[in-house]
């Protein structure tokens, strides 16, 4: 239950005024009852006649006086049975106070809410006050639906009588042709939590606020119900309050508490603002214009399939190697990074539009790997949303010092405090003096590119399809002549180096230890020395046009250089294309889900988990689980990404790439046959349960794979991966008291897995892991998408618009 009294408050901050709902005595609350009651429903009994001006006069006299007192439970409920009638008067007073009572009554208890919000007909007819010429009856009904939004329950009965595509069309009839907003702090300083005033009427604000409040209360489910066209042209109106609000944020025109007295202070804060819009976005298709596969691969990689097969059998995850620009490319391959390119407004000289760019970005909040429920994204981060740009998450300003070697970053030298500000959030100010950093030898990196420009959307989204993982990302680094950005270091992704404009050197070295580094694992650099030690160093000079290719692990460098007797600009751009590979989607993760799908397989033959050979059964296929993550520790073959995925698997199942993962998968069970050590398994779960952790908290994600089974009496035969450490003791300690027998039964669970487990099962639900992942990262990548284009691709595309229609007028 909500706390209706918060809520109140909340809402009737400067804009939506309650009485006081003191208790009054027994006798003055009968004496209300004969007086009031009575009239009332004698009154609503003739108000069918619309001619009788005597019936509505007593009505609204006794409405009126109602509202004056503060209201009881047990007078509210007989009313009540009085509103469907009387909100369908057709005296706009009538209506208006009988809207403001349903409102009343519903902020009197969370029963009493429950009762209105059950009320098929009151909730019909206010409803149906909201699309109204009546600007008063308008603005009471939509008082009224705000009061009973005061509870999930009440939100809840509204959505299921479609009040918010009611709203949504009311706001989009009435809103005016321009948006005049300020902010206020209010009462909390964060800038997510800022209000928006608005300058215009009260009526349109209302409706704003309350089909927000309902769009952030919808399921996934009844946010596909909205009509796409009323989703989309309001996502539209949404998007100019939130440029409007967004110039206030960067240039830091924010109001005080209690200043901006012409304004309508809404209960609208940014972040509510921004979820709103993340939440319209969800479904919809933001890349229907897809880039194919092939030319991406052709781009990026070689020009023909046998160039492709041969990077990934010898180069992938081994060897780095640099594509040249072919000045023989076909056009279309050639210019899939011109529209990027030409949005940046580049020249020959320093980026003068710098600053503009990042005035138009906002934070993207990162997303955790294991997350499959985008709504639960929300509910995290939703006090975060709708951010401008947030220092080392979403920009960092760096570069290295030549003579200790070590990063120098911009805005903690230039901090007041000797303490990084957490976080600091740019304003106006800092972005222009990111311009000085970039003139001072400073690199000004992006995350997050594909968030912020559609085209690299889209090569991110066709890189990812090709190795046959849920997502990619981008980053964009601009570094000023004679400098480096950042220190020595390697990356626990594999990144694509495509070198946009200048030129830049880097230095590369061989993995140190041949194992490669795991996504989110800590990155721990080994020291210069022992790294110039490594048997292989790589030197490669990029040109405008050309693509270097960097396997994780690989320590790496990288400084520019000025010439001018070459000619060069001096400055480097380039964007690094990142393959994250996600802990499911390594070899290791196949082979989980290998084992995950084939115990499931022996459900008929499991004992109950109460028995001792239930136990031991259970146990021994965590164990097996256990010794495939320390094989992987020693064998690089576990970790590398697993491609059955890919698209290129997708349209030809007999194709080489099929073979080669059919090869690997074999490998990785004869490796699970040979090498599996009970006793090592055992040491390695009873020192995590020591150390009061869950041995097993590596592949909490296998859950996922069973989220749409029916579930089986008792569950015993599955694997439980949601029970506490207790349990987790409880089961060790008999499994520990009968080792001997708990060893031979590993050992035949063991066997039997790796003789009965068929690829071709596994990859089914390999892949429908893979679509879970895949459609959680698509809605985050449309969610995330505040703003739809840069600024400056909408203008270019304004402006070729605008030529289109003079070539076909000529």
């Amino acid at each position: 239950m909500e706390d209706l009294q918060e809520f109140k408050k909340k809402n009737n901050n400067g804009n939506r005024k309650r009485k006081s709902q003191s208790h009054s005595n027994t006798g003055n609350t009968d004496r209300r009852s004969n007086t009031l009651t009575f009239p009332l429903l004698m009154a609503a009994a003739l108000s069918h006649s619309h001619t009788n001006t005597n019936t509505r006069t007593v009505v609204k006299d006794c409405l009126t006086k109602f509202l004056s007192h503060p209201i009881q439970p047990h007078e509210a409920t007989c009313i009540l049975s009085l509103c469907p009638l009387l909100l369908r008067s057709k005296s706009p007073h009538i209506a208006t106070l009988t809207a403001q009572f349903v409102g009343a009554v519903s902020l009197l208890s969370f029963e009493m809410n429950h009762q209105v919000g059950s009320d098929f007909h009151t909730l019909k007819a206010l409803i149906s006050l909201i699309p109204t010429s009546r600007k008063a009856v308008s603005m009471a009904a939509c008082d009224g639906l705000l009061d009973i939004c005061s509870t999930c329950l009440g939100r809840q009965r509204l959505l299921h009588f479609s009040a918010l595509e009611t709203l949504m069309f009311a706001f989009l009839e009435v809103q005016g042709s321009s948006t005049l907003i300020s902010l206020s702090t209010g009462d909390d300083v964060n800038i997510a939590s800022l209000r928006i005033g608005f300058q215009k009427g009260k009526l349109p604000v209302l409706l704003l606020n309350a089909a927000i409040i309902l769009i952030n209360t919808c399921n996934i489910e009844q946010l596909r119900k909205i009509p796409s066209k009323l989703s989309e042209c309001f996502s539209v109106s949404l998007k100019e309050v939130w440029r409007e609000a967004h110039k206030k944020m960067i240039n830091s025109d924010i109001l005080g508490a209690g200043q901006g007295g012409n304004l309508y202070f809404s209960n609208i804060t940014i972040s509510d603002l921004a979820e709103s819009i993340f939440r319209l976005s969800i479904n919809v298709d933001q890349f229907p214009a897809l880039i194919s596969s092939n030319i991406v691969e052709r781009r990026i990689f070689w020009s023909s399939e046998d160039d492709f097969k041969h990077f990934i059998l010898n180069r992938w995850e081994v060897l780095p190697c640099v594509v040249r620009r072919f000045s023989s490319a076909s056009l279309e391959v050639d210019e899939i990074f011109t529209s990027f390119m030409q949005s940046l407004c580049f020249k020959d000289s320093f980026p003068s539009v710098l600053s503009s760019i990042l005035q138009d970005l906002i934070s993207c909040l990162p997303i955790d790997s294991d997350e499959l429920d985008i709504l639960n994204f929300l509910m995290e981060v939703r006090n975060k949303l709708g951010c401008p740009l947030i220092n080392e998450q979403d920009i960092r300003v760096l570069r290295t010092d030549n003579q200790f070697k070590q990063e120098v970053h911009f805005f903690q030298e230039n901090s007041d405090s000797c303490h990084v500000k957490t976080p600091h959030v740019l304003c106006l100010d800092d972005m222009l003096k990111c311009q000085e950093a970039y003139n001072d030898g400073y690199t000004v990196a992006l995350r997050g590119m594909e968030f912020r420009f559609e085209r690299v959307a889209l090569i991110v989204d066709r890189l990812a399809s090709i190795f046959g993982q849920p997502s990619a990302g981008a980053n964009m680094y601009l570094t000023p002549p004679n400098s480096q950005g950042l220190a020595r270091h390697y990356d626990d992704h594999c990144v694509f180096v495509c070198q946009i404009f200048g030129s830049k050197q880097w230095k590369i070295f061989s993995q140190p230890n041949g194992q490669l580094p795991r996504l989110y694992d800590p990155c721990n650099i080994l020291n210069n020395e022992t790294i110039e030690n490594t048997r292989d160093c790589y030197n490669f000079f990029l040109n405008e046009g050309d693509v270097l290719y960097i396997p994780r692990g690989c320590p790496h460098e990288a400084c520019t250089h000025y010439d001018k007797q070459d000619g060069s600009v001096g400055f480097s751009l380039h964007l690094t294309l990142g393959v994250e590979v996600e802990p499911p989607f390594e070899w290791e993760g196949f082979m989980h889900i290998a084992l995950f799908c084939w115990n499931r397989t022996q459900h008929h033959c499991h004992p109950s988990l109460k028995s001792l050979s239930g136990i031991l059964n259970v146990m021994s296929t965590r164990l097996l689980h256990i010794v495939i993550g320390l094989i992987s520790n020693s064998d690089p073959a576990f970790r590398k990404a697993c491609l059955v995925a890919s698209a290129s698997l997708q349209s030809n199942t007999n194709s080489w790439l099929d073979q080669c993962q059919r090869t690997i998968f074999y490998y990785l069970i004869n490796k699970i046959s040979q090498e599996s050590r009970f006793q090592e398994a055992l040491k390695s779960v009873e020192a995590a349960i020591e150390r009061n952790e869950d041995p097993f908290l590596q592949i909490k994600w296998l859950r996922y794979l069973n989220q749409e089974r029916e579930s089986v009496e008792g569950r015993d035969w599955d694997l439980v991966w949601d029970v506490g450490s207790t349990e987790i003791k409880d089961i060790f300690a008999v499994y520990v008291e009968y080792k001997e027998m708990a060893e031979r039964l590993f050992m035949d669970v063991k066997s039997k897995f790796c003789n009965e487990v068929s690829y071709d099962d596994v990859t089914a639900n390999y892949k429908l892991l893979h679509e879970k992942y895949e459609e959680v990262r698509k809605q985050y990548m449309n969610g995330i998408d505040l703003l739809p284009v840069s600024k400056i691709e909408e203008e270019e595309e304004e402006e070729e618009e605008e030529e289109e229609e003079e070539e076909e007028e000529e």
